[in-house]
């Protein structure tokens, strides 16, 4: 059925330039010009990266987050509680003042008490930092080869050299063995973090995620079978190319290797900023703006691609503010964090604000901790 609709949906006129068929890109004298349906409805082979996936995280990150030192924190979890449970799953998780006194009440717990425990509850849910590890140990290892293949399909290509090579001959262009693979990969890996979305680390950008991972599916499968591989293999490398980075600064950062992590960053930020920002708008946008229009006039597919093109330019700004106030948290000798990332939050936060909002001196004496003792619940 999925391929019905999809040979309906792939009408000519749609996505080639105008007076081309699909019979124009039958294979001939031992060439391949068609791209066939097959990415379209080859999805299940992102079943295949999860299992992958899970065998990797077991067996490689696993070990790896051990010799690195990666330690978890220890959580205190939160009381049985009827009550606050309720609220919490059905209502709100970060309850406001009137509710927290309502709950007071309701519970026979102290206003302090329900404090502690949504935090305690919250913290429960926080994915652990093994967890974290292991995801960013894949995704690095998966961007990294990703990156090392796409440079290998491309590096000896006219087309990498000079953009207008892209559009030579279009749509009529051979296509090779390597390209077929590099894009099923990248199609299927990508599929798997779809799949994936809901159970992996949620972070504050999950919806801008999942409009990412959409758009790039979108925008591969369509490359694919428009023929516009030579544009598609050099943009998946270049978002490859920083990608890799990116990771292997939170596995440092996971492992508390923070000289480490925050060069690897700086390194990332600069790759991100002149590869998303610079390169992929002013050269790869621009070859696929303008020079087809030297080739064939306007057509549905060339609007479809560049809007999609645009979608994931309006990501990668959104994202570099984020990078670039990371960026400067480091230079001014702030620790760098994930700003997507939720924090931890611990039990000692009450006293932290009451410091901050009473100053440092308690009746014109400094507070004094006993750590002999633990406060009562």
């Amino acid at each position: 059925m999925f391929r019905t609709l999809a040979q309906l949906f792939l009408v000519g006129a749609l996505w080639l330039p105008a007076n081309l068929t699909w019979a124009d890109l039958e294979d001939r004298d031992g060439r391949v010009f068609m791209p066939s349906l097959r990415p379209l409805y080859h999805h299940p082979h992102g079943f295949l990266f999860l299992i992958v996936r899970n065998l990797f995280e077991r067996y490689v990150a696993t070990p790896l987050a051990g010799l690195l030192g990666v330690k978890e924190r220890v959580r205190l979890r939160a009381a049985p509680n009827a009550v606050l449970e309720k609220f919490y799953a059905s209502t709100s998780r970060q309850p406001k003042q009137a509710d927290v006194e309502l709950l007071s009440r309701r519970s026979g717990c102290s206003v302090r008490q329900v404090e502690r425990w949504f935090r305690r509850r919250r913290n429960q849910d926080r994915p652990s930092l093994l967890k974290k590890f292991r995801e960013a140990s894949w995704r690095f290892t998966f961007y990294l080869l990703a990156f090392i293949a796409g440079m290998a399909v491309i590096v000896d290509k006219p087309w990498f050299y000079d953009l207008r090579e892209v559009w030579k001959g279009y749509p009529i262009q051979s296509i090779l063995p390597s390209q077929y693979w590099y894009y099923m990969i990248e199609l299927s890996f990508y599929w798997s973090l779809l799949f994936s979305i809901a159970s992996d680390v949620k972070r504050k950008d999950f919806k801008e995620q999942i409009i990412h991972h959409v758009a790039t599916i979108i925008l591969i499968s369509f490359s694919w079978f428009a023929n516009y591989v030579r544009a598609g293999t050099l943009i998946m490398a270049l978002h490859d190319s920083s990608d890799y980075l990116l990771e292997s600064a939170k596995m440092f950062n996971y492992a508390n290797w923070r000289n480490t992590c925050n060069n690897i960053f700086i390194v990332f930020a600069a790759v991100f900023i002149v590869t998303r920002l610079v390169i992929l708008p002013f050269w790869i946008m621009h070859c696929t703006v303008v020079y087809p229009l030297e080739l064939y006039p306007a057509f549905f597919g060339y609007y479809f691609f560049n809007v999609m093109m645009g979608v994931l330019q309006l990501l990668h700004i959104f994202w570099a503010f984020l990078i670039i106030r990371m960026a400067h948290k480091f230079i001014t000798g702030k620790v760098v964090e994930d700003e997507r990332s939720d924090r931890e939050e611990t039990d000692n936060s009450e006293e932290e604000e009451e410091v901050m909002k009473n100053g440092p001196l308690s009746n014109g004496h400094p507070p004094v901790l006993n750590n002999n003792h633990r406060k009562n619940d």
